[in-house]
């Protein structure tokens, strides 16, 4: 369906008003005391104080976005490899304040500012700030830098403040933390939690007020974050935005109930094109049409990330193996192609129920989602969880849009631009429509999926 023209103008109403933050026209402060708040550039810092942390640093940046943080060496860009398309135009020039640091934990996977220690974060406090704070979480099993390019970077030219965590564990051994089954996941939510206590005590220290409004945003597993946050901590946040986040449910469906599928299957397909194969991947969740992106989701995702995730909820699977054995064929003891979800131990199921969504959200959420998201399909995630919300009664709570051609990441345009779109516009796009809705009481447009525009600038553009 077609978004009508009043939802047209709505949406390009609130792009426009990104596209002026993100040339500097916003009104700048005017000079006054450095140690008063909103006088000059990084008034304050020294009042910086991050509760609970056990490391900190601060600096003061001529520019808080990656145009300037790749060149003083306060970001990361292998964080964000792959998360945007070529070409995507980013605001740049935002001066102001920049927080890292890191709070008590004892996994040693985060490597960044030579740390060596996880539950990393990172505070960025424009000096033109607008009274808001968006926070996040990593993606994948990345680190805090990870949404610098495609979610600090246009909130910061907006003039929110904005902090990330890694998470608390990070690396394809994030599941290796010490913890019960499920524990590792179960984590990133209180590290969520706890970083957006403290980014908002920060902000105060800093402007001499807490944010008007807390909004969370992520994508992937940082899209979990946002929901999880949202159900279980919505005294904490104004709104959300779910960029196609992972669905944890103890009876499913799960990563680990449709992925073996892919494991099982896709070979076969891909050897000989058995129809039986290919059915069974239609069946179990992924998209018709999808079928041209399977190749790289064998090689680079579906395997990875079955054995790193089963080994989180289900360590006993594969005996003492860690983390099963990679690429294995259907047959092989222990492969992760034959593992069956529902017939393991209710160990397992109630290690993912210690994480699981459950719909009931508390405050305004919209979701982000592409047709051809090929590592968590519609089908299985998006999908089922728009579902949750509606039978939790909390449907008017939430947005649904889709986006014809989109997929998990944005990388992967430049392979395929006659059939995939990126979704970094349409995402920053549904952000500032949560804004509007959130804080001038604009009705967003109801759930609908827009169509892959035939012409434009896609890169930089959602053509909605």
């Amino acid at each position: 369906m077609r978004p009508t023209t009043t939802s047209r103008h709505r949406l390009a109403a609130v792009l426009a008003t990104a596209a002026l933050a993100a040339t500097g026209a916003l009104a700048t402060a005017g000079p006054a005391s450095a140690d008063k708040p909103g006088g000059s550039h990084c008034a304050r810092e020294s009042k910086v104080r991050v509760p609970g942390a056990e490391m900190q640093k601060t600096a003061c940046l001529a520019d808080l976005t990656t145009a300037g943080t790749v060149a003083s060496g306060h970001t990361n860009p292998a964080d964000y490899a792959g998360l945007h398309a070529a070409g995507t135009v980013n605001p740049s020039g935002v001066p102001g304040i920049q927080v890292d640091g890191y709070f008590p934990d004892t996994s040693t996977g985060n490597t960044n500012n030579g740390w060596k220690h996880d539950s990393q974060f990172v505070i960025r406090i424009p000096d033109n700030w607008n009274g808001g704070l968006v926070v996040s979480g990593a993606p994948g099993n990345r680190a805090q830098y990870a949404n610098d390019f495609i979610i600090s970077d246009h909130v910061l030219a907006q003039g929110y403040a904005f902090a990330s965590t890694d998470k608390g564990n990070v690396g394809l051994n994030f599941w290796d933390d010490g913890s019960a089954p499920g524990g590792s996941v179960a984590e990133w939510n209180t590290r969520v939690t706890e970083l957006t206590i403290a980014a908002k005590r920060v902000v105060k220290q800093v402007r001499a007020k807490a944010p008007s409004q807390t909004y969370m945003a992520g994508i992937s597993n940082g899209g979990y974050l946002v929901r999880w946050q949202l159900e279980n901590r919505p005294d904490l946040y104004d709104g959300g935005l779910d960029w196609e986040g992972t669905l944890f449910r103890a009876d499913g469906p799960n990563l680990l109930t449709y992925l073996p599928t892919a494991l099982k299957n896709y070979p076969a397909y891909a050897a000989t094109g058995d129809p039986a194969a290919h059915d069974a991947m239609i069946a179990a969740g992924f998209a018709p049409g999808s079928e041209f992106l399977w190749p790289f989701h064998y090689q680079v995702y579906w395997d990875l990330t079955q054995r790193i995730y089963r080994e989180e909820f289900d360590p006993t699977y594969d005996g003492d193996l860690k983390a099963g054995i990679p690429y294995c064929a259907s047959g092989t003891p222990n492969c992760d192609a034959d593992y069956d979800y529902a017939s393991r131990p209710q160990s397992v199921k109630d290690a993912v129920a210690r994480v699981q969504l459950t719909g009931n959200i508390g405050k305004p959420l919209i979701t982000v989602q592409g047709s051809l998201d090929t590592l968590l399909p519609p089908r299985t995630d998006s999908d089922v969880y728009d579902r949750l919300i509606d039978d939790a009664g909390k449907g008017t709570l939430h947005r649904y849009y889709t986006f014809e051609g989109g997929t998990h990441t944005d990388g992967l345009y430049a392979l395929f631009p006659d059939k995939l779109r990126p979704l970094l516009p349409c995402a920053r796009a549904g952000f500032d429509t949560l804004t509007a809705w959130v804080e001038q009481g604009a009705t967003p447009p109801a759930d609908r999926t827009y169509p892959r525009p035939t012409s434009g600038d896609l890169v930089n553009t959602c053509g909605v």
